[in-house]
């Protein structure tokens, strides 16, 4: 058996609540981490690692901090884009402000850029919420589009509207500009995404996770119970939009190398929606299957019948992928609202019995 359990006794509360209660998981993690900083680095080339492996891992972490806010504290927000902004915005005017600054010091500052207009768009929380708080997002995406396009300062007064990011050094190597290696930015980014991931998985199974998700649940029932609603959903705001800053100042600096407002309009909130919706809301393993389906689902489809000598044009790709994605969220919302989270808990539950049927 596979996921044989036979022998793996947890004798205290510390091993009942560990990480991986099943020894098969961490293996299985390990082995994935192997081929993330081993195996997929010595076998891509430039365009699998600008096309496929950099974006999966920011989409990824942008969905992570969508999904603490709307998987588990259960806030919704359509903003997710105009997040993204403003964190790419800030790591901008830092490294170009205090040129001698550490990048890695930039991305995480820019993080909090992100949590405070979060946390200020936010406040609407505590009086609407539902189709009312995803409104107030919504407004909350048009509004800082707009000031990216007309605060001058914020693009250092470039006459294209648009920001580049410059060679940046680190230890004597080009992490982010145009001189960057695509694999220095992979590991760059993977080291950054493992990092944060680990946070959320920490922050998530705590005591500020169980509130979130009271919360989510019933907020009525949490409140009478004690707990401060204003605190805890205040604090998903902040660290939902941390998150996706972070992800935003990866997005230009370590994969697109320039950005115009209009990078962050609606359709790139909507992609971090769907990813979400995919991959299963409420789980950190969701928003790496939702990235995965969501930034492979083009490259193969103009992949594969360019190699069957189907010669397909990027406007039929672009159509097969809408309609794909579309049809997929349809699918999973009517059989399985959970996402491709819950398929592989399902193959997992399955592989822990298997041979026995039940």
């Amino acid at each position: 058996m596979l996921y044989r359990t036979v022998g793996q006794f947890k004798t205290s509360y510390h091993a009942d609540h560990a990480l991986f209660p099943v020894k098969q998981d961490a293996w299985l993690l390990g082995f994935i981490l192997l081929i993330a900083f081993v195996i997929l680095p010595a076998t891509a080339n430039e365009f699998v690692f600008n096309a496929l492996l950099i974006p999966v891992l920011v989409y990824a972490l942008a969905a992570l901090g969508l999904n603490i806010l709307t998987g588990y504290a259960g806030q919704l927000s359509l903003g997710t884009g105009a997040f993204m902004g403003v964190g790419a915005y800030a790591c901008y005017k830092l490294v170009t402000i205090f040129p001698e600054l550490n990048i890695v010091v930039a991305i995480a500052l820019s993080g909090f850029f992100s949590a405070a207009v979060g946390v200020a768009f936010g406040l609407p929380s505590l009086r609407i919420k539902g189709f009312y708080l995803a409104i107030a997002t919504l407004a909350a995406q048009f509004f800082l589009v707009w000031l990216f396009e007309k605060w001058a300062w914020l693009y250092n007064y470039n006459s294209s509207g648009a920001i580049q990011v410059p060679n940046i050094d680190m230890f004597g190597v080009t992490v982010a500009g145009p001189n960057a290696r695509a694999i220095v930015q992979y590991y760059f980014v993977l080291c950054v995404v493992c990092l944060i991931t680990w946070f959320a998985i920490n922050i998530t199974r705590g005591r500020i996770g169980r509130i979130w998700k009271s919360v989510r649940d019933m907020d009525i029932a949490a409140e009478l119970v004690g707990i401060n609603l204003m605190k805890a959903k205040l604090s998903a705001f902040a660290v939902s939009s941390y998150i996706v800053g972070i992800a935003g100042a990866l997005f230009v600096f370590l994969w697109r190398g320039a950005a115009e407002p209009v990078l962050f309009d609606i359709p790139l909130s909507f992609r971090v929606l769907f990813i979400v919706i995919i991959g299963g809301m409420g789980s950190i393993l969701g928003n790496y299957l939702g990235a995965v389906l969501i930034v492979a689902l083009p490259v193969i489809i103009s992949f594969v019948p360019g190699a069957l000598g189907l010669p397909v044009s990027s406007a039929m790709v672009e159509h097969l992928n809408t309609m794909i994605v579309g049809a997929a969220i349809i699918g999973f919302l009517i059989l399985e609202p959970h996402g491709l989270a819950r398929l592989w808990a399902i193959i997992r539950e399955k592989l822990v019995i298997w041979p026995f049927p039940h």
